[in-house]
């Protein structure tokens, strides 16, 4: 006897967003991890490797008086799911130093992250300029190590558009990202969503930081969980960390 089910048809993926947090302030990234959680997504978390040292000199008043996690809390976020990926050795601008000592910072980070963070291979991540500043030497550079880097999305994406193509497997990638601040970025992101929603598709990269009152253009805690609430019901919409978007196949 016939069960009279519908074949099933798969909605062809057309878009893919990325909200890319950096700095790795710890209040705020387990709370953008529990809210990911809480719609069965994986958070994009990028951190600087020596943040929690220390030594480590606060490279403006965003990052001052503010906790940030080390490697224990990122070895517990990652396994719980989420993505976990360098953003710098100590947030330098890397395009104000000599090239060899920028590059020679690159390394350092790199090498910590696979010292300290379970199971990283740089070839295989995402490096994450901080202030989204690069040059095309310092990408090329970086990779011949890494299997993509983020920078701003006005120096990669042509055309002054504001998604990056979807991935396709074996190519470099070069991810340029869009970012807000230093006030509450909450209508920022509305509206850059919304646009990017009634586009044809693409892969959208918007860099965001801490929540609620913790660093540069913040997100309110009620309005990510919102916004993830709304976005999940979208058929053709993923909502991918950059290295997992990275290694998907996008039928």
């Amino acid at each position: 006897m016939a069960l009279g089910l519908r074949s099933f048809v798969p909605v062809k993926k057309t878009h893919i967003i990325t909200l890319s947090f950096d700095d790795g302030f710890k209040k705020s990234f387990y709370k953008i991890a529990e809210i990911h959680e809480n719609h069965g997504l994986k958070a994009c978390l990028n951190v600087i490797a020596s943040g929690h040292l220390p030594a480590f000199i606060p490279p403006d008043e965003y990052h001052r008086d503010l906790i940030r996690g080390d490697f224990n809390d990122w070895n517990l976020l990652q396994g719980r799911g989420h993505e976990v990926m360098p953003h710098s050795w100590n947030h330098s601008d890397l395009t104000k130093m000599p090239l060899e000592k920028a590059k020679e910072d690159i390394l350092r980070c790199l090498d910590y992250f696979e010292k300290n963070l379970k199971g990283f291979t740089s070839s295989d991540a995402v490096y994450n300029f901080a202030f989204n500043a690069s040059t095309r030497e310092l990408e090329d550079f970086a990779l011949t190590r890494v299997r993509a880097i983020r920078s701003g999305g006005w120096d990669i994406i042509e055309d002054h558009r504001q998604e990056n193509p979807v991935p396709h497997s074996g190519k470099p990638g070069r991810l340029g990202c869009w970012s807000y601040g230093p006030d509450n970025a909450d209508k920022w992101v509305e509206e850059e969503v919304t646009k990017f929603l009634n586009g044809s598709g693409g892969w959208l990269i918007l860099n965001l930081h801490g929540l609620d009152d913790e660093g540069w253009g913040p997100v309110s805690s009620a309005y990510l969980d919102d916004l993830l609430k709304r976005l999940v019901k979208f058929d053709n919409l993923e909502i991918l960390p950059a290295g997992l978007a990275l290694k998907k196949s996008i039928s």
